[in-house]
């Protein structure tokens, strides 16, 4: 088997995973296009593992790691951005850049997706 093959495929979904991360405003769909590049990664350790004929299978033992690593990602990510939800009713990424709590006087209701960006 030739390298160039699983290569190209692992460039295309790299690819797509930045497209993905720079395009999107959903934080969900940001966090799947993380995990995306994350997959592009594990595919090209075991296609050079494979080709270089490791004998300790590095790449294969390192593609474990990664994965366990993006399982610990996406658990945090999602309950961040469940919390974020949960105070903001949106996972609008644009209009989370001002994290801050917005203070009202008691009685005066939820902010507004105005008074919240």
């Amino acid at each position: 088997m030739h390298v160039v093959y699983p290569v190209v495929i692992s460039a295309l979904l790299f690819s797509i995973g930045v497209y993905g991360v720079l395009a999107r405003r959903n934080a969900i769909l940001v966090l799947m296009s993380v995990e995306l590049m994350l997959n592009a990664v594990n595919l090209n350790l075991v296609a050079f593992d494979v080709w270089l004929g490791d004998r300790l299978h590095g790449g294969q033992v390192l593609t474990l790691f990664v994965i366990v690593i993006a399982a610990a990602e996406v658990g945090l990510g999602l309950a961040i951005v469940l919390a974020v939800f949960r105070t903001r009713r949106t996972v609008d990424v644009d209009r989370l850049r001002a994290l801050a709590e917005v203070v009202r006087a008691p009685g005066s209701g939820r902010p507004d997706e105005e008074d919240a960006s």
